[in-house]
């Protein structure tokens, strides 16, 4: 494929290979689902529940919808970024110049007593796009591993290392 760069020996690179996975394209699809998910519920059913709610609870909506759609912006200007690495639009080393617009951190914890006041929907949404966010944190961990540095050699064990990066990040250690 045009534009797609490659590791010495002429072999795709992983990080490459990952972005034109199966996962990828799963979490792709399912991405831009909850996007146009949430901007459905936002822009309909979601205004209704905002004006049923009392004046604190109505200030928490706004508060975590804005964070919601904030979220989701980002993971999808993170997802279209690697599609275009998957159709051979841009590079990976083009994506990860890219990507350092994306804030990719962890997801914001909200507290119980705020998530108890507000509508269900709302909620669901938010723990989909935080799962959403994990997942994407773990794969742009493996997809942008650094390269080896040993004298133009790969190291054979970079992948399972940012497997292994991907799979803990994020958790806390005793």
């Amino acid at each position: 494929m045009a534009g797609r760069s490659t590791s010495e020996g002429g072999l795709i690179a992983f990080g490459e290979k990952l972005a034109s996975s199966q996962a990828f394209s799963v979490l792709f699809r399912d991405g831009m689902k909850l996007v146009e998910e949430t901007a459905a519920y936002l822009d309909g059913p979601g205004r209704q529940d905002s004006k049923r709610l009392a004046r604190a609870a109505a200030l928490s909506y706004a508060t975590e919808s804005m964070r919601l759609t904030t979220r989701l912006m980002q993971l999808a200007s993170w997802l279209l970024l690697h599609r275009a690495v998957n159709e051979g639009e841009m590079s990976l080393a083009q994506a990860n110049k890219e990507k350092t617009r994306v804030r990719l951190s962890d997801p914001e914890i909200v507290e119980d007593d705020v998530l108890g006041v507000l509508p269900e929907q709302l909620v669901e949404l938010m723990q989909r796009a935080s799962r959403l966010q994990t997942d994407v944190r773990r794969l742009d961990a493996t997809i942008h591993a650094p390269a080896s540095a040993g004298a133009g050699r790969p190291n054979p064990l970079d992948r399972q290392l940012g497997l292994l990066k991907a799979a803990f990040e994020g958790r806390e250690h005793p």
